[in-house]
């Protein structure tokens, strides 16, 4: 049996990690260096204006740029740092964060991120960009279970215990 994360794989490590499933993310693409995270734009993660509140467009980054980078190293990671800039409100009915790997090193792996809504019509338009340095802590071989792949990164909790698969 392989030990490279799939896609199964990877949601249940998402699925671990109790902020991602308050804010109903999904992972619908990984592999490859790549990652696509969506979430529906609901009323309750906006902001007084009525657009997606800039926290929830940064945790969408924050997660798909670490899964990415999980998905070209296969091991266990946490954020180091990201930047976002906003470039329009989000407005529409889902928000998709296409990520993908620029360079992996063995310590750090370095992505960006394009971050688009919806409407219900189908159409995207590009609100925020993001780059990231993810910082290996090991081989997926060196943690326990299967969880452990580490392809997550939360911010606010550091992403460690959601990158073991304990949240």
């Amino acid at each position: 049996m392989s030990d490279i994360p799939d896609l199964a794989a990877a949601q249940k490590v998402l699925a671990a990690q109790p902020f991602s499933n308050l804010v109903g993310a999904r992972l619908v693409s990984f592999g490859d260096g790549e990652a696509t995270l969506e979430l529906d734009i609901r009323d309750d993660l906006r902001q007084q204006y009525g657009f997606l509140h800039g926290g929830v467009l940064g945790y969408a980054a924050d997660n798909a740029l670490t899964f990415a980078a999980g998905a070209a190293t296969h091991s266990r990671l946490i954020t180091a740092g990201f930047t976002i800039d906003y470039l329009r409100p989000a407005e529409g009915v889902l928000l998709r964060a296409r990520a993908q790997v620029v360079r992996a090193g063995r310590t750090r792996v370095v992505c960006r991120c394009d971050l688009s809504t919806v409407d219900d019509e189908g159409a995207e338009s590009l609100c925020a960009v993001a780059q990231g340095t993810i910082a290996v802590l090991g081989s997926s071989e060196e943690s326990e279970g299967s969880e452990a792949m580490g392809v997550s990164g939360e911010s606010g909790e550091s992403g460690e215990g959601a990158i073991r698969g304990r949240a």
